[in-house]
């Protein structure tokens, strides 16, 4: 499968990038992908795989782990993102989701949503149309405004987290394991309203995901990493349609899977040598 192309330039494109920590670990082997605008990209991969470490050389993360960009390009809106730091990149519209959600657990909902704006330097009354923007995509959060953010349930946090991010008025997210530790109607709930985010808002998402199903659900393209390497890539339609990903990351039994086995061997038979 080759990588998805259009005529504009990508919002974010990495080019054989090679990620190291601590000057020794290797954390990627040449991964090399592409956002479109106005899309929605899954990045799938059992744990470890190199997802969020994918996502943190994006958005100019790396460093506070000790890690670094060895080889390749990370480009946001056709320009190498270089020596940008973290905020510069916020302020051109790219924010990064971490995985657990990191809310301040000692701040309200709406100050953990106030906390978005300061990247951008917006006034009063730009963050409180931001915050009441944020609030008609997540009702829930309006009427747990003056809540603790520590004593929501992890989708309200999820939802703050996103929200948080949405107040900072982004071209594109990048969400890691948006699902984790999620009951499935509340996962269900959250990949609705990042749909209705890229559809209605027009704003993109790399979503880094182990609930392939979830995530190839809303995506127009997949990446799929193993060991720091992408070993599949296409329309996200053909990449659910591949019968190593169905067994592998959505649980369905392919017709090679349910082969029978062979017989076992009779009493006092033995197996054949190989």
């Amino acid at each position: 499968m080759t990588a998805p192309v259009r005529d504009e330039t990508p919002l974010l494109a990495l080019d054989r990038v090679e990620v190291v920590y601590d000057g020794i670990v290797v954390a990627l082997r040449g991964v090399s992908l592409v956002v479109p605008p106005r899309s929605i990209v899954a990045l799938l991969g059992s744990n470890g795989a190199g997802k969020s470490t994918t996502l943190k050389a994006a958005s100019g993360l790396l460093a506070a782990e000790r890690g670094e960009v060895r080889a390749g390009t990370v480009a946001f809106r056709g320009s190498p993102i270089g020596a940008r730091s973290p905020l510069a990149l916020v302020r051109e519209g790219l924010v990064q989701v971490l995985e657990g959600r990191h809310c301040f657990p000692h701040l309200t909902v709406e100050e953990n949503l106030a906390t978005g704006v300061f990247a951008r330097k917006a006034s009063r009354a730009d963050l409180r149309e931001s915050i009441e923007r944020t609030y008609m995509r997540f009702p829930g959060l309006r009427d747990r405004r003056r809540s603790l953010a520590g004593l929501l349930s992890g989708g309200e946090q999820q939802m703050l987290a996103i929200g948080r991010a949405l107040v900072g008025k982004p071209t594109l997210v990048l969400l890691d394991e948006p699902s984790m530790g999620l009951a499935p109607k509340i996962v269900e709930t959250i990949f609705a309203l990042l749909r209705d985010l890229h559809e209605e808002d027009g704003i993109s998402f790399l979503l880094a995901e182990q609930n392939a199903a979830a995530a190839l659900a809303v995506a127009d393209f997949a990446y799929v990493l193993e060991t720091g390497r992408v070993v599949i890539q296409g329309a996200a339609s053909e990449v659910r349609a591949r019968d190593d990903v169905r067994q592998l990351y959505l649980g369905v039994r392919t017709r090679e899977s349910r082969a029978p086995r062979p017989p076992a061997p009779a009493e006092g038979e033995s197996l054949p040598r190989c």
